[in-house]
C-alpha cells in the first residue's frame, strides 16, 4: 500500500506534531550532579521532528502543545521561535505560582563520553500538556480548514498521563477523516512508563493506537517493549546488526498490523558513548530498503538522533523522492544531528545530501 499524500498547494502545513516541548538543561562536557552551569535548549520527541523538517528541509510545520504561562514557558517559546516551527496551536494555561496544579517540563541530559553512557533525568510530572484532554484541540481546523499533509505523534506523548493516549487517538482519527498521513514514533522510555504499569502498560497503550497508524517508527527496543516484537538473534548490547533479523521483526509487525504502509527502524551498536555503528532499514510498498551503514560513527550528543532520522525519512516521502531516498536521508540526517549539541538539528539539506552521497569530512571552504 502506497502513501497517499494531499497536494502541497492545498495545505498550509506539511506536517503537524503533537507532543510536549521541554526545557533541556545541558551540562555540556560535565555531569548533571556536579555541574555549576547549564546550557538551555528546547526539545521533545515529537517536536524535534517538526523542527527538523522546518530548519533543515524548509517545510511548513506546526506544533500542538500546552505550556504553563510563566518565565520558563516563555523561555521555551523563545527557543521555539529560533526553530521556526509555527506556534499558533500552542495553548497557554494559567500558572498557580509554584506548580501545584500545572508546570512546564524539564529535561536534564548529559552527553556521555567513552565508557560513560549518556544520562537523562526528566522532571515533568503534572506538566501542562499531560493534562490535555479530548475535545480541547480543534483538529478539523488544523487538518481540514487549514490543511495538513502529515500528522506526527508518538509514545512519549502517549505515556504522559491517562488522558494523553485518548488525545492521540482523537487526533489520529481526525487526521484519517481528513486524508492526512499519520506517523507514530514508539520512542519507549522506561522512566515514563515505570510508575504507571511499565512495559505491560506501554504495550497496552501502543497496541491500541498501532492499528490507526500509517507509518510506524522506532528502534529494536521500541518495537519489543511497546509492541511485543522481539528482534531474534540480537543481544541486548546490539552487537549484531544483521538486517535479516530486523526484516523478520518488521514482517511480523506488518502481518499483525496490515495498516502499516511504512515501517522504519534505526540500527545502532554503541561501541562507546562516543563511537556508534549507525544504520537504518525501511519497509515500504512490500519491499525493504537499507541505508548505507555508518560503522564507527563519532557522536557528540546522541539525544535526538532518532527524531532527526524520522524527520529526514518523512521529508523523503513528503518530497515524493521514494523509499530509498527517504531512508538514506533519515540515516544521514540522524547521523549529522548527533554531531552537534542539543536535541535538534543544526544542519542543512546540502550537508545531508553530501553525506548521503558518501562525502567525506574534509574541510569545506
Amino acid at each position: 500500500m502506497a502513501l497517499t499524500l494531499k497536494p502541497k498547494d492545498s495545505c498550509r502545513w506539511d506536517l503537524v506534531s503533537l507532543g510536549e516541548v521541554m526545557l533541556r538543561l545541558d551540562p555540556g562536557i560535565g555531569r548533571i550532579h556536579t555541574t555549576r552551569t547549564f546550557q538551555a535548549w528546547e526539545g521533545g520527541g515529537e517536536y524535534n521532528v517538526a523542527r527538523g523538517l522546518k530548519r533543515c528541509f524548509d517545510l511548513n510545520t506546526a506544533i500542538v502543545t500546552v505550556l504553563a504561562d510563566n518565565p520558563v514557558g516563555r523561555l521555551v517559546e523563545d527557543l521555539m521561535y529560533q526553530g521556526g516551527v509555527d506556534q499558533s496551536h500552542v495553548q497557554w494555561v494559567k500558572y498557580d505560582g509554584v506548580g501545584r496544579t500545572v508546570r512546564n517540563g524539564l529535561n536534564f541530559t548529559e552527553r556521555g563520553f567513552g565508557v560513560r553512557a549518556a544520562l537523562g533525568c526528566s522532571d515533568r510530572g503534572n506538566t501542562a500538556i499531560s493534562q490535555l484532554k479530548p475535545g480541547q484541540i480543534d483538529w478539523d481546523t488544523i487538518f481540514s480548514i487549514q490543511g495538513t499533509r502529515w500528522f506526527h505523534t508518538g509514545g512519549i506523548f502517549a505515556a504522559l498521563s491517562d488522558s494523553t493516549p485518548l488525545v492521540a487517538k482523537e487526533a489520529i482519527q481526525a487526521a484519517h477523516n481528513n486524508g492526512v498521513v499519520v506517523s507514530y514514533d514508539l520512542n519507549y522510555r522506561d522512566s515514563l512508563w515505570r510508575s504507571i504499569g511499565g512495559k505491560a502498560r506501554a504495550l497496552e497503550v501502543n497496541s491500541e493506537l498501532a492499528p490507526l497508524v500509517d507509518v510506524m517508527l522506532g528502534n529494536e527496543e521500541d518495537f519489543t517493549a511497546s509492541l511485543g516484537f522481539e528482534v531474534e538473534g540480537v543481544d541486548e548490547h546490539m552487537a549484531d546488526l544483521d538486517t535479516g533479523n530486523f526484516r523478520r521483526m518488521i514482517e511480523k509487525a506488518v502481518a499483525k498490523y496490515p495498516n502499516f504502509k511504512v515501517v522504519a527502524t534505526t540500527l545502532r551498536n554503541a561501541r562507546t558513548a562516543t563511537v556508534n555503528d549507525w544504520g537504518a532499514i525501511c519497509y515500504a510498498d512490500g519491499a525493504f530498503y537499507e541505508a548505507n551503514a555508518m560503522p564507527g560513527l563519532e557522536i557528540l550528543d546522541r539525544v535526538g538522533g532518532g527524531d532527526s532520522f524520522a524527520s529526514g525519512l518523512i521529508y523523503g516521502f513528503l518530497a515524493e523522492k521514494g523509499a530509498q531516498y527517504a531512508v538514506n536521508c533519515g540515516c544521514a540526517h540522524g547521523a549529522l544531528a548527533m554531531t552537534t549539541p542539543g536535541d535538534t538539528t543544526m544542519v542543512t539539506l546540502p550537508e545531508v545530501e553530501r553525506v548521503m552521497k558518501g562525502g567525506t569530512a574534509r574541510v569545506q571552504r
